[in-house]
């Protein structure tokens, strides 16, 4: 294992365009972290500076203490699991599992060869494909020979780089569920590189996000989602996303497209008048007509355009006006965050047993002190806890070393005297 620190690390290619721009990061000893953002924000290209496929422009990179910025990959002992496998053809599932050690033949016996491949293969359920070509088998198969074929490297530490984008969502899920058992079982710092949200969210330990190079915040799942730090971070982190309302300060009060809510005490007199923006999650809302609504909560009535019933629950879409000021940020930030279209509408979650359907007058409620106001100048979260942010910091970490520490032992357990 080892520990993983990035120093204001910047790539700049020959243009002057700097592709990552002053990221530091701390990966601590086992830790998995996820980098996550929306296509070309610099995340794979941060990881390539990791492992010594891309030139470090300016910073620090250290391992374990070391400074490695000028070590050829092969020097740095970290192991790499590439997004299309990267499998030889012409071997078997063995073969190419025990490659990397017969390229140090000189060093590795073969014996140790031969229990390091059947460890990895009875870790990842390939013993039975042992001797199979990689074309014979499915993609998740091969993903987990990849895995395998980094697993026998002992290596300090996984670097992952998008290795479920091939896959279909039943693969994507079961994936998702051997690696997590494999990184806690073994112990090994991991960085994983994603688009995919809900693969950051299930998987890391902490999660980066990342927009246009810059480290927008690093922390837990949970933190990212109920303390982001701005705009971007909570449109990007949930599905489905945050909404995103305009809000006018009046006095005391917010104005909202469906109804006027107390404003929060992080928002000062400075702001009175000014538009901001207030965001609310879709599973924050209730159906007045299913769910009492609860003291401090604000019911409003809402025309319904369309209805999804998913079995589980139902997405409501409720179309609003957003007004002029907010309409280009908003439109701005649907753009980097991948979204099909600007279309002003509110999704609310509501429970399945709802009889919400298309084109009704639906009567809702939701809790204010849920909601988040940010300025539209700046993205800042105007009403994130600083301290609720710490304690759920502080419990993250905790619950992660004693899942590390249980998984190690029942790997322990599991190993013959």
């Amino acid at each position: 294992m080892a520990r993983i620190e990035l120093k204001n690390i910047v790539k700049r290619y020959g243009d002057g365009f700097p592709a990552v721009n002053d990221v530091s990061l701390d990966i601590a000893d086992g830790e998995f972290v996820i980098l996550v953002g929306p296509s070309g924000c610099g995340k794979s290209t941060l990881l390539r500076m990791v492992v010594g496929l891309e030139d470090i422009s300016e910073g620090d990179l250290l391992i374990d203490g070391k400074k490695v910025n000028d070590l050829a990959p092969r020097d740095r002992d970290l192991a790499m699991v590439f997004q299309n496998y990267a499998l030889y053809p012409h071997l078997t599932v063995g073969e190419n599992i025990a490659f990397p050690l017969r390229l140090n033949h000189s060093k590795v016996p073969e014996n140790e060869v031969r229990e390091r491949v059947q460890r990895a293969a009875d870790m990842l359920e390939l013993n039975d494909h042992l001797d199979r070509k990689p074309a014979n088998l499915s993609g998740g198969q091969r993903q987990r020979v990849a895995m395998g074929r980094a697993i026998v490297r002992d290596a300090k530490a996984f670097l992952f780089d998008e290795p479920l984008s091939n896959l279909d969502a039943k693969l994507r899920g079961q994936m998702r569920t051997e690696i997590a058992r494999m990184q806690r079982s073994l112990g090994t710092t991991t960085l994983y590189v994603t688009h995919d949200q809900t693969e950051a969210m299930t998987l890391g330990d902490r999660v980066a996000v990342l927009r246009k190079g810059v480290l927008q915040q690093v922390a837990s799942p949970r933190e990212l989602y109920e303390q982001p730090v701005n705009l971007f971070v909570a449109g990007f982190i949930g599905s489905p996303p945050m909404n995103f309302l305009p809000a006018r300060v009046r006095g005391d009060r917010l104005e909202l497209p469906f109804c006027d809510v107390p404003k929060p005490a992080a928002v000062g007199a400075e702001h009175d008048g000014r538009l901001l923006i207030v965001g609310v999650r879709p599973e924050h809302f209730d159906d007045a007509d299913v769910t009492d609504a609860p003291d401090g909560a604000v019911t409003f009535q809402a025309q319904v355009d369309v209805t999804e019933w998913l079995g589980n629950e139902l997405y409501a879409y409720v179309p609003f006006e957003a007004a002029d000021e907010t309409r280009a940020q908003l439109a701005e930030l649907d753009r980097e965050l991948d979204g099909e279209s600007m279309r002003s509408q509110l999704v609310v979650s509501l429970d399945a047993m709802s009889g919400v359907r298309d084109g009704d007058t639906a009567r809702l409620w939701f809790q204010p002190r849920r909601m988040h106001v940010f300025d539209p100048g700046t993205g800042q979260n105007l009403t994130r806890d600083e301290e609720k942010a710490r304690r759920i910091a502080e419990q993250s970490e905790a619950l992660r070393r004693r899942s590390l520490e249980r998984a190690q032992a029942q790997q322990h357990d599991r190993v013959p005297a």
